[in-house]
């Protein structure tokens, strides 16, 4: 579908920008809904060839193998705090900043779509307090409504165009982020009104982007075209699953001199079939009236077959799914996986996704940065990001999963080296303390030291001695 906007009030460069990014957002958007129904479990088989009867395709069975793609990295990519190694991030309203917009949640979400459509978005902007609104605004955009053309020579964005309401295939709202000038327009029957405003923050918006590379600096998605065809494989391998348990999994029993009176009804209409099927026992009349030598009806059974052969299938496309994903055998695979017996035969299991973790997060990184710090300096009011804010950085949450006492004992080792982290923040954090038991721990330290100056400051009461009467 090709759409075209007209709105009034956006100049012929601007309109040709709009409709631009709108082109590039259709064309890729029937990938990105693919990719999106592949992660939502709602890409169903819908026919098998001509073997399997038709009403098998109408089971609507799916698949989470894709979704366990994409979560299993996102889980280990988890965004701790943000810190500021030349300052104090609190003094700056971080706290106010990550409360008012659900930070860590917002870039969660922001992550996941990353993962799913190989590009997300970042956008800042100045909220609205007299609606209630934070300072500072991020908010997280998915590549099904946002769009941008990303400059190689200044690696930002020289636009982005995020939709914010459709009417069935029609645009009917949208903000279009250019440099320094931010064009809110939404359109109610057949007139648009259409908002600007101008700042100095140029484009305020920054991309999430998963795998990105000289050829394709917008990323790809984790979905992959190989994982994708697992996962059909799978489906039709399910969906001849079930036509086996419902037709080869009963006996076959064939009546050898019977006549077909026994297959029905008294009214002489036809059994149902499941009638037949489930029946346990047959009175079978003798056939006096056969000129055949044998009279009596002859009962021969023929054994169920296995699904053995199904299951191995899935299986196989299980480890298959497992080799793309970079997840253990044990998160897709039926059968034939062994727990891990330590804690380092499950590390090197996971060697390959903890890599792609730590690659990952730190591509993400740098939008992050620029998010925070923009956003932090239209909360103080500043009109542009301060240079001092430049170490302001993100803190992840290691990928490695580690017991709390593996934790604690590599963190002594390393302040048994170097014994004076131990009276730091960072020191306990190698020790394995979470935030708040960090910030309760440096609590109690100010407390017992101001309590031990008082001590000192407080003047001797001299001793009256005890003069005897």
């Amino acid at each position: 579908m090709t759409e075209k906007l007209s709105v009034p009030g956006l100049s012929d460069d601007e309109l040709r920008i709009l409709n631009h990014l709108v082109d590039e957002l259709n064309a890729k958007a029937p990938r990105n809904l693919l990719r999106s129904s592949y992660y939502d479990g709602k890409r169903a088989i819908k026919q098998v060839g001509t073997i399997i009867p038709p009403q098998y395709a109408k089971l609507g069975l799916a698949l989470g193998w894709a979704a366990k793609g994409v979560d299993g990295l996102a889980r280990r990519c988890h965004l701790d705090q943000m810190v500021w190694t030349d300052g104090d991030i609190g003094s700056l309203g971080m706290r106010e900043l990550a409360d008012g917009n659900f930070f860590y949640s917002e870039v969660a979400a922001g992550l996941k779509d990353s993962l799913i459509h190989g590009v997300s978005y970042l956008i800042t902007t100045q909220g609205d307090e007299s609606a209630g609104e934070p300072k500072a605004l991020i908010h997280a955009k998915d590549g099904l409504n946002a769009t941008g053309d990303w400059n190689n020579r200044t690696r930002s964005l020289d636009n982005l165009l995020s939709v914010t309401a459709r009417d069935e295939d029609s645009i009917t709202g949208f903000v279009l982020y250019l440099n320094n000038l931010t064009i809110s327009a939404s359109k109610s029957g057949n007139a648009w009104s259409v908002d600007r405003r101008e700042h100095s923050f140029g484009v305020p918006a920054d991309p999430l982007v998963y795998q990105p590379r000289s050829s394709r600096r917008l990323g790809k998605s984790r979905i992959t075209r190989p994982l994708m065809g697992y996962q059909d494989a799978a489906l039709r391998a399910l969906v001849r699953l079930e036509a086996h348990m419902d037709i080869y999994t009963i006996p076959k029993l064939i009546l050898l001199g019977a006549d077909e009176s026994i297959f029905k009804n008294p009214d002489g209409s036809a059994k149902a079939a499941w009638q037949i099927a489930l029946a346990r026992t047959f009175g079978l009349p003798d056939n006096l009236d056969s000129e055949q030598a044998n009279q009596r009806a002859d009962i021969k059974q023929i054994d169920a077959t296995s699904p053995d052969s199904h299951l191995s299938d899935l299986n196989a496309l299980a480890k298959l799914s497992a080799r793309e994903t970079d997840l253990p055998d044990a998160d897709f695979a039926l059968t034939d996986m062994a727990n891990p017996t330590s804690e380092g035969s499950y590390i090197a299991g996971r060697d390959n996704l903890i890599a792609e973790a730590e690659g990952a997060t730190d591509d993400w990184s740098v939008t992050i940065r620029r998010s925070v710090a923009r956003a932090l300096a239209i909360q103080n009011g500043e009109s542009s990001v301060p240079v001092e804010w430049a170490s302001i950085d993100t803190k992840w949450r290691s990928p490695l999963y580690l017991s709390r006492a593996a934790a604690a004992d590599a963190g002594a080792k390393q302040i048994g080296a170097v014994p004076w982290l131990a009276e730091t923040e960072v020191g306990l954090e190698l020790l394995g303390l979470d935030d708040q038991q960090i910030r309760r721990a440096m609590a109690e330290k100010r407390k017992a030291s101001g309590r031990a100056v008082l001590a000192a400051l407080q003047p001797a009461v001299p001793v009256t001695p005890n003069v005897g009467a």
